[in-house]
C-alpha cells in the first residue's frame, strides 16, 4: 500500500507542475466506502489536459512514475471519442489506470443529467486548477447495489438456466470439454448461477448491498453452508466431475430460486425443473 501511496504522490506532483493537465481525480474502490481496498487494488486516475493528443499518441509521460513492465492502449474510438484509456502495470506491482480526457469532453460529461457511472461509484478531485469539476454532483455509491428483480427478469433468468443446462448436458455426452465449459462458465455460472446469488444476498440485506464485480464478496457474505454448495458447483478436467458439478449447479439454483420466489412472490417453474431434471439423468445415463 505504501508503493501505491507513493505512487500517487508522484502522479499529483507531476500533474501538479504539469501545464497540459487542468485536472486529476481518483475514482473506482480507492473512493468508494463500500468497495473493499487491499494491496492489490488499483490506482484509477483520470487526467484532464488542455490538449490529450499527444498523451495519447505517445505513452513517454507514463514512465515518469516508474518502469512499465505491461500496458494496454485504448483509444477514444473504443470509448465512442469520449476519452481514451492507458492501463499500466509497473514494475513495483502497482497498477494504474489511466482515463485521458480534454477539457470539453469532460465539460461535457460534468454537465449530464446525471452522474456517469465511474463517478458515481465514488470519485475525489486531487487537482483542479481551473474549477472545472464545481459542477460535478456528488456520487450516491449506489450504482452497483443489487437490485431487486422484476418477475419477468427472474423468470427469464430461471427458465434460460434449465434450457442452456440441456446443451451443457449434451456436451458432456459428446466428450466437448470446451464447449462444457463455455456452457458451464461463461452462460451457467456468468449469466443465471451468478445473479440469482447476489439476489440470494441482497434479499437479507434489505436490497442495500453490493458484492462486488462477479461475486467476489459471495465468500465474505455467505453461510459457511451455502459456500460449501457453490464450491461443488465447478468442476475439472474429467467429464464425471463435470457431470457432478452440473447437477449441483442444478440443486443450487432450485434452492435460491424456490426461497426468492416465496419472497419475492414470484411463481418458480417447478415443472420445468422436473422435466429438464428427467431430461439431464437420461443423458447422464447414456454417457456412461
Amino acid at each position: 500500500m505504501q508503493l501505491r501511496e507513493e505512487k500517487l504522490k508522484a502522479i499529483i506532483d507531476w500533474a501538479g507542475k504539469n501545464k497540459d493537465v487542468r485536472a486529476v481525480l481518483l475514482t473506482s474502490s480507492l473512493v468508494n466506502p463500500l468497495a473493499p481496498v487491499d494491496e492489490f487494488s488499483d490506482l484509477d486516475i483520470e487526467l484532464v489536459f488542455e490538449n490529450k493528443a499527444v498523451y495519447i499518441s505517445d505513452n513517454s509521460w507514463t514512465h515518469y512514475f516508474g518502469n512499465p513492465i505491461a500496458m494496454v492502449e485504448e483509444d477514444e474510438s473504443y470509448f465512442d471519442y469520449k476519452h481514451a484509456m492507458k492501463m499500466v502495470l509497473y514494475e513495483d506491482y502497482v497498477k494504474v489506470d489511466f482515463k485521458l480526457y480534454s477539457v470539453p469532453d469532460f465539460l461535457e460529461e460534468v454537465n449530464q443529467d446525471e452522474l456517469c457511472e465511474d463517478w458515481d461509484i465514488g470519485y475525489k478531485v486531487l487537482i483542479d486548477k481551473d474549477c472545472i469539476t464545481q459542477n460535478m454532483k456528488e456520487p450516491t455509491y449506489r450504482v452497483s447495489i443489487i437490485k431487486k428483480p422484476t418477475e419477468q427478469k427472474f423468470r427469464q433468468t430461471l427458465n434460460d438456466f434449465w434450457w442452456d443446462t440441456t446443451y451443457l448436458a449434451k456436451s458432456l455426452v459428446r466428450d466437448e470439454l470446451f464447449y462444457a465449459k463455455f456452457m458451464s462458465e461463461n452462460n451457467i455460472r456468468t449469466d443465471y448461477l451468478i445473479p440469482l446469488i447476489e439476489w440470494h444476498i441482497a434479499s437479507q440485506h434489505d436490497w442495500s448491498i453490493t458484492t462486488n464485480k462477479f461475486g467476489r464478496l459471495f465468500k465474505k457474505l455467505l453461510t459457511s453452508e451455502m459456500w460449501s454448495k457453490i464450491e461443488q458447483t465447478f468442476s475439472g478436467r474429467k467429464i464425471e466431475d463435470n457431470w457432478d458439478a452440473l447437477f449441483a449447479i442444478a440443486d443450487l439454483v432450485s434452492e435460491i430460486g424456490t426461497e426468492l420466489s416465496e419472497k419475492l412472490g414470484y411463481e418458480y417453474p417447478a415443472k420445468l425443473e422436473m422435466d429438464i431434471r428427467k431430461y439431464l439423468s437420461e443423458l447422464k445415463m447414456k454417457s456412461q
